[in-house]
């Protein structure tokens, strides 16, 4: 998490430089909230650590969660820095500490990730449809209100198809970049994921029309080189001033960012215990 908020230029996201696209938030909000969220990300990760089965693993994390969220808002005076990395990042610890404990390897924590959330989205979205529709809109989670307009599973479906953009691109992805220094290899890494990421953060301030725009130029920045080239980060610096007009603020992709950097640190805990 504090990785992901110290790298810059993140375009319309927080950083060190920056409010991005937000009013209510800054570099030291979300250092505030990073802290708050150290104890329950321990206690997913010792949920995990347990015989229990995977489904059951996830009830005790969603409890954990609803907690670490209350402290979390408490710490920022209600403003929502991490409710969506908590989620993730909850599953990441519960998923490895899984892992451990059963004495498997890295490459379990995909399946071990569906296999808690198998079934997430038929039972919190697609049964609920109708009891949804009926619902007035301001008792709605985000995620609810986008299913219900827009047909997309956002962060319920990505956690349930065991975070395929994560292990199935960014993972490598970041990888690949390791030549890079830090700083510019995790914005490669940001414009990389938001190439392909439905960011429910976007669709929910904005339109999709806005959310393919961001996609398409996220996909000519990183086929100009990206940070490897000037042209590239003109582009990204670019790009973060218009996203700060535009108050275009890629949070979905700030927090799939945020667990790729954890899993790689996790990948190599795993690969040396």
């Amino acid at each position: 998490m504090l990785y992901e908020v110290s790298c810059t230029p993140s375009p319309g996201l927080v950083s060190k430089v920056s409010k991005g696209a937000h009013s209510d938030m800054d570099y030291f909000t979300f250092l505030d909230s990073a802290t708050a969220l150290i104890n329950p990300l321990i206690r997913c990760a010792e949920a995990g650590l347990s015989y229990d089965s995977a489904k059951e693993i996830f009830r005790q994390i969603r409890r954990i969660g609803q907690l670490g969220e209350c402290q979390m808002f408490h710490k920022t005076a209600g403003v929502n820095t991490h409710k969506g990395t908590l989620f993730l990042m909850g599953i990441c610890c519960a998923a490895g500490g899984k892992a451990i404990q059963s004495g498997t390897c890295f490459s379990s924590l995909q399946s071990i990730i569906q296999d808690m959330t198998e079934g997430l989205v038929e039972q919190e979205l697609n049964s609920r449809v109708s009891e949804l529709k009926n619902l007035p809109k301001s008792v709605l989670t985000h995620g609810e209100r986008l299913f219900l307009t827009y047909n997309v599973e956002g962060i319920r479906g990505e956690v349930q198809r065991g975070l395929p953009t994560v292990f199935d691109f960014s993972l490598e992805f970041y990888k690949e970049n390791h030549e890079l220094n830090q700083n510019s290899r995790l914005v490669q890494t940001l414009l990389g994921i938001m190439q392909f990421n439905e960011d429910t953060n976007i669709l929910h301030r904005h339109s999709f029309g806005v959310l393919k725009e961001v996609q398409e130029r996220a996909k000519q920045i990183i086929s100009m080189g990206g940070m490897r080239t000037p042209a590239g980060v003109k582009a990204i610096e670019e790009m973060d001033k218009d996203f700060c007009r535009r108050k275009i603020g890629p949070g979905g992709s700030a927090d799939l960012l945020g667990v790729t950097v954890f899993l790689h640190l996790l990948e190599g805990f795993m690969d040396g215990v």
